[in-house]
C-alpha cells in the first residue's frame, strides 16, 4: 500500500466521526482579516462552521467590487487551505460597506449603473474565490435617501444571486449582513422587512460601546446588560427582535479584542472610572492574545463583571475591558436561551495560541457529540494500531530509501502542506541563468545567493547550499519548515525550495535594496539611511520580533538577528530573513538548553555562550546590539573609546554614564528636534544588552517603551562581555526630556482589531 493511499484509507475511516457543519443548524462563524497577517492553515477551522474572509472593497471610481492587490495571495488559496482541516467548512466573502467606507457604499446603491456593476462583480468574485456566500458589514444607512437606496440595492442583490443560481445551475450564494447592535441609529432605522425578505442571517456587531478614543470614562464595551444604559448587547436584541427581525436570523456577535484607559486615578479603576484617553496602543485596542501576554508579564488577574457580563484588568494607571472564557461562555448561552441562529466572532486570529475563547463558544451539542465520536474512536483505534504501525514502519523505511535516493521526500509533502512550491533544478537553472556570477548579488554562511527571474517574469532570491557551507541537511530542513509556516510583512517570505541530489536551493522573494549592513557602515551609502528611514526599520524589526514571540501560533527563536539578516524591500521596509538556526519554542516554556553552540559574534548573549541556554531573551539582546549599530552607524567588530580598548557595548553605555550619549549617534542623524528620542532609543537597547537576561525587558516591553516616550525608563546596568563589572549599578531612573517635533517615534500595535 502506497503512502497515499494509505492517509487515504485513515481519513475515510476516522470521517464518519468528524464534527460536521449543518447549514441549517447553530452558526458558528468567525472572521479572517487578511490584515492580520494571520497565517490562514493555522485557523482552527475546526471549530466552526462558516469563515468569513475580510474585506473585499468597493472601488471608488468603477463601483465594481475590487481586492485589494496585498490580500490577492490570500484570497486565491483561501478557499481550499480552510477546507484542508474542514471540508464542511463554509466560506464568505465579507464586504465592508460601513465606517470609512460608508461613503464608497452609498454613492454606489445611489445609481442603478453603479448597483449593478457591483452586483455583478460581487457575484463574480466569490464565484472566482470558491466563496459560497456574501456578507454585508458595518452599513448604517444614516438619512432618508441612504435608506431608500440601501433597500432597492438589497432587493436587487437577491434578486440577481437567484437568478445566476438557476443560469448556472450551482448552488445559490448565502447572503449574509453584518448590522450594528440595534435597528435604531442615528434617528434612522434600518430597513427591517427588507432585510428579513432578503437576508439569511444577520449578525450583529455587539462590541465596541465605548472607546477610549471617545469616551473619557472606562466603559464596558461588549455589555451584554447595563441597567443604566441601553448601550447593551440585550437591549439591542430585544429592539430587532421587537422590529421584525426573527430571534432564528440572528447571528450574536463575539468580541476577541478588549480596550484601554488610561486612568485618572489608578485607584479608581472599575467600569465608568474617569479615564484621559487610549493607553498602551494608538487606540487602545488590544486582541485577546495580546492582553493574555500581557497580564502574564505582570502577574495580574482580571476581574469578572457578572452584571454586565465583561472582564477588566487594572495595570498600574492602564484599565482593559474585554470579555474572557466566562463571558464568552455566558454569552453564547444567552444566545441558545433567547433562540438567536448562533454567534460570529471578530476576530479569529485574536484569540490565544491556545484557542480559548474558540473553544470556549463551541456549543454544549457539539462537545457531546465530539466526547461521543472520541469515545467510539477510542473502541476502534486499538484494533487497528498494530497494523497501522506495521504499514507505517515499512512505508517509512521505503520512504527514507527514496529520499537518499531522489532528495525529495518527507519535506516535500510536508513543504507542500504549507503552500510551498516544489521547483526543479532545472527552472532555477533558467531564472538565474545557470547561476551565473553575474546574477549574484551575496554570499552567507549558507551559501551564495542568486538574483533570479522566473518564466512569469516574476522576480526571486535564490539561496544555494554550498559544498563547504557550515549549514548541512538539519539547518536546511530547519529552514525550509520553519520560515514557511511564518507569514508576517517584516518576515523574509519564503516561496519555495529545490532539493536534486547533492543540490539543496531555497526560493524567497527577492529584496531589492538587499540588506541593512549594505548601507549602515558605508559613508556613502548611509546617506540613505535619514532618521525617518531608520526608525521605520526599527519598528519593522521591532514587530517582526513581536510576531514570532508573542502572536504566531508557536514562539521562535531566531538565534541570528544581525543587520545582514535585516533585508529591505523597494521601500526600505525590513523584513527578517535567515532561520537556518532558529529554533521552536513552546508558549509555556521559558529557556532551554542546548550542547551546541551557533550565531554570530557579537549578537550571541552571555548565558548562550557560557551555558547553551537560549530563551526569548536571546534575541532580545541580539535587538539591542542591532539597534546600538543603527543608532551609531558602527560595527560591533571594532573596538572605540580614547584608548581604543571598548567594545561597541562598553562604549555606547560609557558615554551614557557620562552624559554623552549623543556622541554614540551617528553624526548623520545628529538633529536637536530628534536628539530625545534617538537617545531614548539608545537607552532602550543598553536595557536589552545587560548581562542577566533576568533584567532585559521582553519584547512586548520593549515595543512599549518605544512607543510611549513618556513612560519612565529603568537605568540600564552593565551591558554583557564588559571588562569592568559594575555590581553597585543603582536600581534608579532616568528621564529624558523630549524635544518637541511633529516627526514622533510611534511603534504600531501588531495585531489589527
Amino acid at each position: 500500500m502506497s503512502s497515499k493511499n494509505l492517509f487515504s484509507f485513515l481519513f475515510l475511516l476516522v470521517l464518519p466521526f468528524s464534527s460536521s457543519s449543518d447549514t441549517t443548524a447553530g452558526i458558528k462563524s468567525g472572521f479572517w482579516y487578511a490584515g492580520s497577517e494571520f497565517p490562514v492553515p493555522e485557523i482552527p477551522s475546526t471549530m466552526y462552521t462558516h469563515l468569513h474572509f475580510a474585506f473585499a472593497y468597493i472601488n471608488t471610481t468603477s463601483f465594481e467590487l475590487y481586492i485589494s492587490h496585498s490580500d490577492e495571495p490570500y484570497i486565491s488559496t483561501f478557499y481550499e487551505t480552510v477546507k484542508q482541516n474542514n471540508p464542511s467548512v463554509i466560506t464568505l466573502l465579507s464586504i465592508l460597506g460601513g465606517r470609512n467606507e460608508s461613503t464608497n457604499f452609498f454613492a454606489m446603491t445611489s445609481q442603478y449603473s453603479r448597483r449593478k456593476s457591483f452586483i455583478r462583480t460581487s457575484i463574480k468574485t466569490a464565484r472566482q474565490y470558491g466563496f459560497q456566500g456574501l456578507d454585508l458589514l458595518a452599513v448604517n444607512p444614516n438619512t432618508a435617501t441612504n435608506m431608500t437606496n440601501m433597500r432597492t440595492f438589497i432587493e436587487e442583490w437577491r434578486t440577481a444571486i437567484d437568478s445566476e443560481s438557476k443560469s448556472s445551475g450551482t448552488k445559490r450564494l448565502i447572503l449574509t449582513m453584518g448590522a450594528y447592535y440595534s435597528p435604531m441609529l442615528d434617528s434612522m432605522s434600518y430597513p427591517v422587512d427588507t432585510i428579513v425578505r432578503n437576508f439569511d442571517w444577520v449578525h450583529l456587531i455587539t462590541y465596541d460601546y465605548y472607546l477610549p478614543t471617545k469616551d473619557n470614562f472606562t466603559g464596558a464595551h461588549t455589555a451584554l446588560y447595563d441597567p443604566a444604559s441601553k448601550l447593551n448587547t440585550d437591549y439591542g436584541i430585544k429592539e430587532w427582535i421587537k422590529s421584525g427581525l426573527p430571534a432564528n436570523k440572528i447571528v450574536l456577535g463575539l468580541a476577541y479584542h478588549g480596550y484601554a484607559w488610561t486612568l485618572v486615578n489608578p485607584n479608581h479603576n472599575t467600569v465608568g472610572s474617569p479615564a484621559r484617553g487610549p493607553a498602551i496602543t494608538q487606540d487602545g485596542s488590544m486582541s485577546y492574545r495580546y492582553i493574555k501576554n500581557y497580564m502574564k508579564s505582570y502577574g495580574v488577574t482580571p476581574v469578572y463583571n457578572s452584571t454586565l457580563v465583561v472582564n477588566y484588568v487594572t495595570i498600574g494607571s492602564f484599565w482593559i475591558g474585554y470579555d474572557d472564557v466566562e463571558a464568552i461562555k455566558t454569552k453564547v448561552s444567552y444566545a441558545k436561551d433567547k433562540g438567536l441562529l448562533g454567534f460570529a466572532a471578530f476576530q479569529i486570529p485574536s484569540d490565544d495560541v491556545d484557542w480559548e475563547l474558540s473553544k470556549a463558544a463551541l456549543d454544549e451539542e457539539e462537545e457531546d457529540q465530539r466526547d461521543s465520536n472520541q469515545r467510539l474512536l477510542a473502541i476502534l483505534l486499538p484494533t487497528l494500531t498494530i497494523t497501522i504501525l506495521l504499514l507505517s514502519t515499512i512505508l517509512c523505511i521505503l520512504k527514507r530509501k527514496t529520499t537518499r535516493s531522489e532528495g525529495i521526500g518527507e519535506l516535500n509533502e510536508r513543504a507542500i502542506g504549507r503552500n510551498l512550491k516544489v521547483f526543479s533544478f532545472d527552472q532555477i537553472k533558467e531564472a538565474t541563468d545557470n547561476f551565473s556570477i553575474k546574477n549574484k548579488i551575496g554570499e552567507g554562511g549558507f551559501g551564495p545567493v542568486y538574483k533570479g527571474r522566473l518564466s512569469d517574469g516574476e522576480e526571486i532570491a535564490v539561496k544555494r547550499l554550498s559544498e563547504c557551507s557550515k549549514q548541512g541537511v538539519e539547518e536546511f530542513q530547519n529552514e525550509v519548515s520553519l520560515a514557511s509556516k511564518l507569514q508576517h510583512v517584516n518576515v523574509l517570505q519564503l516561496q519555495g525550495y529545490c532539493i536534486k541530489r547533492e543540490e539543496k536551493i531555497l526560493i524567497y522573494e527577492y529584496m531589492p535594496n538587499k540588506s541593512l549592513d549594505f548601507y549602515l557602515y558605508d559613508p556613502v551609502k548611509s546617506l540613505k539611511l535619514d532618521w525617518e528611514t531608520r526608525i521605520r526599520i526599527i519598528e519593522g524589526v521591532t514587530q517582526g520580533l513581536l510576531y514570532l514571540q508573542e502572536y504566531s501560533t508557536f514562539t521562535v527563536i531566531h538565534r541570528d538577528l544581525k543587520a545582514s539578516n535585516i533585508l529591505l524591500d523597494d521601500e526600505m521596509k525590513p523584513k527578517i530573513s535567515d532561520f537556518g538556526i532558529a529554533r521552536l519554542f513552546q508558549k509555556d516554556e521559558k529557556e532551554a538548553n542546548t550542547g551546541k553552540i551557533v550565531g554570530t559574534y557579537g549578537c550571541v548573549p552571555p548565558e548562550y555562550v557560557n551555558q547553551g541556554i537560549y530563551s526569548r531573551k536571546y534575541d532580545v539582546y541580539s535587538f539591542g546590539v542591532l539597534l546600538l549599530q543603527i543608532l551609531g552607524g558602527k560595527k560591533n567588530s571594532c573596538v572605540y573609546g580614547i584608548e581604543n580598548n571598548l567594545n561597541l557595548l562598553e562604549y555606547a553605555y560609557e558615554l551614557w554614564q557620562k552624559g554623552n550619549g549623543v556622541d554614540f549617534i551617528d553624526i548623520l542623524l545628529q538633529d536637536d528636534s530628534q536628539i530625545g528620542k534617538q537617545l531614548r532609543c539608545m537607552q532602550v537597547a543598553l536595557l536589552c544588552v545587560q548581562e542577566k537576561w533576568e533584567d532585559r525587558p521582553s519584547m512586548l516591553e520593549v515595543h512599549s517603551m518605544l512607543k510611549n516616550e513618556t513612560e519612565i525608563l529603568p537605568n540600564p546596568k552593565v551591558p554583557a562581555f564588559s571588562k569592568n563589572k559594575d555590581n553597585t549599578t543603582q536600581e534608579t531612573v532616568v528621564t529624558i526630556e523630549l524635544a518637541c517635533s511633529d516627526n514622533s517615534l510611534t511603534i504600531s500595535q501588531l495585531i489589527a482589531r
